[in-house]
């Protein structure tokens, strides 16, 4: 289990690393802002708007509207179905 568990922080790693951008894309900040996820979510799958708004706030813990790692990979565990349809957009 531990090998299947490190795969999955990998994958998340790197679905985050492509939201967030690299320097040149003038990311690099360590963040992703709210819209960038619900623009991910909207591409990923058929999700509504409510919906999207709702995961929003239960992943943004601290209301700063923007999403770290640690609230990306909760939600990611929250969330695995989802986040699968993710990582093939990203």
């Amino acid at each position: 289990m531990g090998s299947d568990s490190m795969k999955v922080t990998a994958e998340m790693e790197r679905v985050f690393r492509r939201m967030v951008g690299g320097e040149e894309e003038g990311g690099g900040h360590g963040k992703v802002s709210s819209a960038e996820l619900g623009e991910a979510l909207r591409v990923a799958g058929r999700i509504s708007c409510d919906e999207i708004q709702r995961m929003i706030v239960e992943v943004d813990t601290d209301g700063d509207g923007y999403i770290d790692f640690d609230q990306f990979a909760a939600f990611c565990h929250a969330n695995e179905a989802l986040m699968n349809l993710v990582a093939r957009v990203f």
